[in-house]
């Protein structure tokens, strides 16, 4: 093992660099730098992806939002299409009961001029009847 460690150190010495602490001061900073740089780029990355999928949800809603108001404008037609048939079957409704209560006073005054016409042929007869 120590000449693994002998030959590593070797390598090491063969090929660092040896920079003063000002250079090195810099390289850090340049590397933190780039380092922070990819993390804002992962994090633009994911908030394009976020934009892309809230226009993409406020598409689909205003869609469904104009559906749902073509949907209630056929409603409110239909429900001023039914309420106009119902107005007009009352209407007709209302006709009918008239020619009904009519036709009723009619039957009634013919039943009460029957009944007096019986009256009148039950007298009569009834005077025939007593003379015989």
């Amino acid at each position: 093992m120590a000449s693994n460690l002998d030959s590593l150190q070797k390598i090491l010495l063969k090929k660092a660099v040896f920079v003063d602490e000002d250079s090195f001061a810099k390289a850090s900073l340049t590397s933190e730098q780039a380092r922070t740089i990819k993390v804002l780029e992962k994090r633009v990355e994911t908030l394009e992806r976020e934009v892309d999928a809230a226009i993409t949800a406020a598409a689909r809603a205003r869609s469904e939002k104009r559906q749902a108001e073509a949907a209630q404008k056929a409603a409110e037609l239909r429900a001023q299409e039914v309420t106009k048939e119902l107005e007009n079957t009352t209407k007709v409704f209302e006709l009918h009961m008239e020619e009904l209560r009519a036709k009723q006073e009619e039957i009634s005054k013919r039943d009460k001029e029957i009944k007096l016409l019986e009256a009148i042929i039950q007298t009569l007869g009834g005077t025939t009847d007593s003379r015989h």
